[in-house]
């Protein structure tokens, strides 16, 4: 007969699809709750859309009945339908190279070298990430590389949280720490009526202080399950959709090197093409494509092979794609509810009669929650900047630090946010949400920190 003790089921966190469809329903439910208001839009000067942040104003409730919160997820997935399809041909690509082998007898010549230098494998990736999301805004588009990383890292003896660390969690971390990243920093100062990209030097300091922290934390966690992968936070999961066959050697062949050239090539066509040919997530996915079949052209799959290779790669990535849609649902309930605009300006008027130095730390606050409601950057600057920047003026604080508030808070919560970044990546990589948090969460508060550290030394010097 079993015990008490047998009787009790320990609690396990939620799979990522099912905390996002009860974020879902909560939203909802928030539609009847929270009062509707909206601001009014203006074009200024460049043409850009921007708030009046004069003109908030409660308007007749808009709450979302059930049957429109289920028409409200298929409009999530049609508005995610960008990223699923990077997601998608991003994968298909990946998965063409893992099937012809050639990262396989990589990982075998890696290996085959030092330890000392596969262990700096982990910060040199973390470095180069993180200044393509600190210089020109890197972002989205590493989500097609995360299960290369992941494979690599379990190969390397480590976990798939070290591998979604060295791509994804590291360009997020550049990208939060931005030096002249176009998307955030240049948006915002723009607004503000800054000289583009001025303060760079303290934003240097900013990004080596994160990325840093960031590269120090990844390595403990890493030697600590190197020494005893019991004690990694995904030991016993199933990764073996990004495991490689280390018992079977392969030689590393002419054509093995042709596949991982193609690869470079194509990081390095995303690159151009992003810098100097204005692309986005569209053009990324369509090269991705192109990757793939020319992939599969090298290794002489035959036509129908590489047909096969998409279908299962789509398999694969289901759940990614649920998760996806779903985040997005959150955005589209909270937008057709006319909640999003009323809780930026109860935010907002929260930050009237503080102390200067206690306004800036409550924009720093403020910013972190605004962007579980808006998670994209350049859309946070349009909504949030001409708010920030008058009441800025008004109680003292300078132009850039509300730009630094905003920088951080649209950064670093990316990572913990299940409406922005975090729940795609663990998606991908195939890493439970609740494992994320648990790994993720003290680095978080570290990096909180050192926000509030460094937007109280802002206000000290006089941050200009």
């Amino acid at each position: 007969m079993p015990t008490l003790r047998e009787k009790k089921k320990k609690f396990t966190f939620p799979s990522s699809p099912l905390v996002l469809f009860i974020i879902v329903i909560l939203v909802a439910i928030l539609t009847y709750i929270v009062p509707a208001g909206q601001y009014q839009y203006v074009t200024d000067a460049s043409g850009n859309s921007i708030v009046d942040p004069t003109s908030f104003q409660y308007v007749e409730q808009n709450p979302l009945n059930p049957f429109r919160v289920f028409v409200a997820i298929q409009e999530g997935f049609i508005d995610g339908a960008q990223i699923i399809f990077l997601i998608l041909a991003g994968y298909f690509w990946v998965y063409s190279v893992m099937r012809s082998g050639a990262f396989t007898a990589m990982i075998h010549t890696l290996l085959s070298g030092s330890g000392k230098r596969n262990k700096m494998i982990i910060p040199i990736c973390i470095l180069i990430f993180a200044l393509a999301g600190s210089t020109y805004g890197e972002m989205e588009t590493v989500y097609g590389l995360i299960p290369i990383f992941v494979t690599l890292a379990i190969a390397l003896g480590y976990d798939a949280l070290v591998g979604v660390c060295m791509c994804m969690g590291a360009v997020a971390v550049g990208f939060a720490s931005a030096t002249t990243n176009p998307f955030t920093i240049g948006i915002a100062q723009s607004y503000a009526n800054l000289p583009m990209f001025s303060g760079l030097a303290y934003r240097w300091i900013i990004f080596a202080a994160f990325v840093g922290t960031c590269i120090m934390f990844v390595m403990w966690y890493a030697a600590r399950i190197k020494k005893n992968p019991e004690r990694g936070l995904l030991y016993g999961l199933d990764f073996s959709a990004f495991q490689v066959d280390l018992e079977q050697r392969e030689k590393f062949t002419t054509t093995h090197k042709i596949v991982l050239l193609g690869m470079v090539v194509t990081i390095l066509v995303i690159i151009y093409g992003s810098l100097n040919l204005g692309w986005y997530i569209n053009e990324m996915a369509g090269l991705f494509i192109i990757s793939a079949i020319l992939t599969g052209i090298v290794v002489r799959r035959t036509a129908e092979e590489i047909v096969q290779d998409c279908i299962v790669s789509i398999q694969e990535m289901a759940g990614a794609v649920v998760v996806v849609g779903l985040s997005r649902t959150i955005l589209v309930i909270m937008s057709q509810g006319m909640i999003i605009d009323t809780v930026i300006y109860a935010l907002s008027t929260l930050l009237n009669g503080l102390p200067t130095w206690a306004t800036a730390e409550m924009m720093l606050v403020a910013q972190n929650i605004i962007n579980f409601f808006i998670p994209s950057g350049s859309g946070q600057a349009a909504a949030i900047m001409p708010i920030m920047v008058p009441l800025a003026d008004l109680t003292g604080v300078n132009r850039q630090i509300a730009v630094l508030a905003y920088q951080f808070g649209d950064g670093y919560s990316n990572l913990l946010w299940p409406t922005a970044a975090c729940t795609v990546m663990c998606g991908i990589a195939k890493v439970p949400l609740g494992k994320w948090y648990r790994f993720f969460l003290p680095l978080f508060g570290i990096m909180f920190v050192l926000q509030m550290f460094f937007i109280f030394v802002a206000t000290l010097i006089n941050y200009s």
